[in-house]
């Protein structure tokens, strides 16, 4: 079907959802899918030890485990006594026979490229982890980055691994504030940074950001620093400080690879927080590489030719995941990106997959929707036929943005696997298997083989189909985390307290008929109007099926009448609307009574040119609750668009008072 030269191919996507399409695996991929067979799901439920246990053979052990799993709610351990290392099975058992295959393709914002086969990595990696022994570093010390983009994250992450210290690698888009606290809790010996980065044509003063958060951190006794860029001055303290070209160059290029414990801990991955101290997520070893593996392959389907574009931020979970471990234990060749997607034009992200000839692209929601108020004719510039296979990431994915996706990216060939997980979780835990599942638009479908998800009500029963509630996972899986860093009790509190010894996600979900599973966001994102509760999602996803409407974000806040009133934040298809505003704004509320019920007409809608953002795309729905209850707003350092919050304040004070 053609969409036309329509501004978002709306008339088009209308059509295909009224007619509620559902999409099974196109026939010639499915004929060569990884996983073909239904039985899969059978049998990995009748047996989930022996399922995993094939899925750790997948990985090359130093020793072979004693123990698939030893459960003590809510504390797992598994392969016990097996012993492996993460970046061996990253890089050296490719060796030699992928040697001259290309691990990254990497290009700066600016425009710069690299390449990095599987042997550079190889010598760039012994090199780093040797420079980190020189600079004191030992098996169990944690060694923290705060890095852009770039190759030397990942050479970085993967140095670590193989001397067996502990990573946390923390967002080059935080504050140094920020940096500081995660630095404190994990206790840091070594801290990894570069002098600069890009972002949207400006210069990431990450160094200098650094510098601010090693005035209190004291347990940091080195700095190793990348140099990004050729002519940026940066400050150095001399026995503190040390260049990159200068000490991991000078290194041998050979390093033996640790014999770690499956249980060894592997990193600690930071949760943002704006309230309560940072909760250092804790993966182990054995369990997560497994299970990162294993779903990499499985869920996006991966070829040896393939040329995989995770277009997340090594900084976040997935990029570890499906970024760095998945796809390097696969053997496959990805692509690093520095920059932002509409820099220095919007199709910036459609020439890279059209030059590099992408096969899988995996994104988020928020980047889809961003793209959909640009319009098609951005990718219409491109080739985008390389493409074989897209992915959804990090939020609830709205049927039309899916329709979007599936008609104007991939062309309708594609498949498309809109994937759930979690930081705590590791790896995706429900997803379409491509050559297996049909696929509804908005819906991750089913969880994966090995995976015993349910959704239960508020006194802990599983829901009937057709019903909502809370969503759990039901029996352990290999890359759960195992603790909070230093916290355990926080742990069993935060994620095993709501339902007994059963993980709770904090996400709400439904069941449809066919026991499809559709993501509801945050359980926190569940308003209460006047005791009836509401899900942020599905009132957002009522806006975005508006023709005028590009993205939507709703938050709740308090109201003397109705206990929360629902606050809707909307930028408009086209970036702007030649009617009667306030006559829209009318429109809208009975189009979401409409869609939903009279219950969750928003009490107000401030149409904005912009929603705030992190630099990873996601919509920081903290600040509208901030704005909305009128409060002091919260830390905006990690902000892509930070100036658009002040707009956003005069408008909702501006509408508030002529509701007032």
């Amino acid at each position: 079907m053609s969409l036309g030269s329509s501004q978002s191919g709306g008339d088009a996507i209308e059509v295909l959802l009224s007619e509620q399409r559902t999409f099974p695996p196109p026939k010639e991929f499915a004929a060569r899918a990884n996983i073909s067979d239904p039985d899969i799901y059978e049998k990995a439920a009748s047996d989930a030890e022996r399922f995993w246990a094939q899925q750790a053979d997948r990985l090359s052990w130093f020793k072979k485990w004693d123990r698939v799993l030893e459960w003590d709610p809510p504390f797992a351990k598994w392969f016990l006594g097996g012993k492996l290392n993460v970046s061996y099975n990253c890089i050296d058992r490719h060796l030699p026979a992928k040697a001259a295959k290309i691990a990254f393709f990497w290009e700066g914002e600016p425009g710069e490229k690299r390449v990095v086969t599987y042997g550079e990595l190889m010598v760039q990696v012994a090199k780093c982890a040797n420079a980190l022994r020189s600079l004191g570093v030992r098996r169990g010390d944690r060694v923290a980055i705060y890095m852009g983009m770039v190759p030397e994250l990942a050479i970085a992450m993967l140095a670590c691994t193989r001397i067996g210290a502990v990573h946390s690698v923390v967002f080059g888009g935080f504050s140094s504030e920020a940096l500081a606290d995660r630095v404190n809790d994990a206790q840091a010996k070594v801290l990894i940074t570069q002098d600069a980065g890009w972002r949207r044509g400006n210069v990431v003063p990450l160094k200098a950001n650094a510098d601010k958060a090693l005035e209190s951190t004291p347990s940091v006794e080195k700095v190793l620093v990348f140099k990004r860029m050729d002519s940026y001055e940066i400050s150095m303290k001399d026995g503190r400080d040390f260049f990159w070209h200068e000490v991991v160059e000078a290194q041998s290029e050979k390093c033996d690879p640790e014999a770690m414990d499956a249980e060894d801990m592997l990193y600690i991955l930071y949760t943002s927080g704006t309230t309560a101290k940072p909760k250092g997520i804790v993966h182990s070893t054995g369990g997560y590489l497994t299970q990162v593996s294993f779903t990499h392959w499985a869920v996006f389907d991966i070829k040896e030719d393939d040329i995989y574009w995770c277009a997340a931020d090594i900084g976040w979970v997935t990029g570890h995941s499906y970024i760095v471990y998945g796809p390097l234990s696969n053997g496959v060749t990805g692509i690093l990106y520095e920059g932002t997607p509409d820099f220095p034009e919007k199709d910036r992200w459609w020439r890279i997959v059209e030059e590099y000839k992408a096969t899988i692209l995996y994104t988020a929601p928020t980047a889809i929707r961003t793209f959909m108020r640009w319009g098609p004719q951005y990718p219409g510039k491109h080739d985008l036929s390389s493409l074989r296979l897209l992915g959804s990431v990090g939020e609830p994915i709205n049927p039309e943005a899916w329709m979007w996706y599936h008609s104007i990216i991939g062309g309708e060939r594609c498949p498309i696997v809109d994937t759930w997980w979690q930081t705590e979780t590791g790896s995706i835990l429900i997803s379409p298997l491509p050559g297996l599942t049909t696929t509804k638009p908005g819906s991750a479908t089913r969880p994966l083989p090995g995976i015993k998800a349910n959704v239960y009500d508020d006194d802990g029963n599983p829901v009937d189909p057709g019903h909502g509630g809370y969503l759990v996972i039901e029996e352990p899986w290999p890359s759960m985390l195992r603790t909070i860093y230093g916290d355990p009790e926080r742990y069993r509190n935060t994620y095993w307290s709501r339902f007994d010894g059963v993980y709770f996600t904090g996400d709400g979900c439904r069941l449809d008929e066919d026991r499809y599973f559709w993501l509801m966001g945050r359980v926190d994102d569940v308003m209460n109007v006047a005791g009836h509760r509401i899900s942020t999602a599905e009132v957002e996803s009522a806006l975005v099926a508006h023709p005028a409407v590009a993205e939507a974000a709703v938050v709740g806040r308090s109201d003397p009448d109705s206990g929360q009133a629902i606050a809707a934040f909307v930028t408009l298809a086209g970036g702007s609307y030649d009617g009667d505003e306030e006559a829209l704004i009318s429109e809208l509320r009975e189009w979401v009574a409409e869609k939903i019920g009279k219950i969750a007409r928003p009490k107000s809608i401030v149409i904005t040119d912009d929603l705030p953002k992190t630099r990873s795309g996601k919509i920081m729905r903290r600040l509208l609750r901030d704005i909305s209850e009128q409060r002091q707003l919260g830390d905006v350092t990690t902000l892509a668009n930070a100036d658009v919050v002040e707009e956003i304040r005069r408008l909702a004070e501006a509408r508030r008072s002529e509701e007032d």
